[in-house]
């Protein structure tokens, strides 16, 4: 039986390795861009032919979260939206949101500030680029 790259990573974590877990990381790694929890509940029940219940689901992609093999993006539309790949360790890259079709594309090679210097007692925990405009995809059809 030959494991799965997902298995592989939840297995490295130390915790329990799920089906649930495994199904949710493995379909992550297959596409191509950030999907909603909704996006992938639906997906997930037309490849599988079985529903995964929203309360799971919801779990599962904030185990995934913690564990740092996927990241969350907050959208402009307050929607969080989940991919996984390269540079979803670091999380510091920006994200690109389609003014027309919503979608978020993580833009792991454009260069960011490495530091911002913030007013003496706050800390950095973390930095959120959110980039707003129209996708390729929308401007060719416009």
């Amino acid at each position: 039986m030959q494991t799965s790259i997902a298995e592989t990573q939840i297995r490295a974590t130390g915790a329990r390795v799920t089906r649930q877990r495994v199904l949710v990381l493995d379909f992550l790694l297959g596409q191509q861009k950030s999907l909603t929890h909704h996006e992938i509940q639906a997906h997930l029940a037309t490849l599988q032919h079985e529903a995964l219940d929203s309360v799971t689901l919801y779990r599962v992609l904030e185990w995934l979260t913690d564990n740092e093999l996927i990241h969350r993006i907050a959208g402009a539309d307050q929607v969080w939206r989940f991919s996984a790949g390269a540079g979803h360790h670091a999380h510091e890259h920006a994200h690109f949101q389609c003014v027309q079709c919503e979608q978020v594309t993580c833009f792991t090679e454009l260069a960011l500030p490495r530091k911002i210097k913030l007013p003496e007692g706050f800390q950095t925990q973390e930095i959120d680029f959110l980039i707003k405009g129209t996708c390729a995809n929308c401007n060719r059809k416009n």
